[in-house]
């Protein structure tokens, strides 16, 4: 099967064309409000563990292997990884971050992820 994932970052305006909304960050984003976010969800569970997050960096050169690690945290995650399918099947659904690295996020892995990408 196959999804119609997005992934944009928070500080973007909302869309209609979005479908629904979901923040993939652990932490909230500085300067966002919860009206401008317009989610239908935070999945702060979804998010790399802390660990992970902080070795990254979001250093490029880190990129292959946080994508690696970040897939053996989502296959041990498969409540959070189940939820998120259950919201493709019924549409859009737009995965939120708040990097500064357009290329080089948790959203863009997730997105992989979830379509098979490896």
């Amino acid at each position: 099967m196959t999804f119609d994932i997005a992934v944009k970052r928070i500080y973007e305006a909302p869309e209609k064309a979005d479908g629904q909304r979901v923040l993939v960050d652990r932490i909230w984003p500085r300067g966002v409000s919860k009206e401008h976010a317009a989610l239908a969800l935070w999945m702060k569970e979804i998010a790399p563990s802390d660990d992970l997050r902080k070795w990254f960096g979001h250093k490029p050169e880190l990129w292959t292997e946080f994508q690696k690690r970040y897939r053996a945290e989502l296959d041990e995650n498969e409540e959070a990884v189940a939820r998120l399918r259950g919201l493709l099947r019924h549409g859009k659904v737009t995965l939120l971050y708040s990097a500064h690295d357009e290329a080089h996020n948790n959203a863009v892995a997730l997105a992989g992820y979830l379509a098979g990408v490896h």
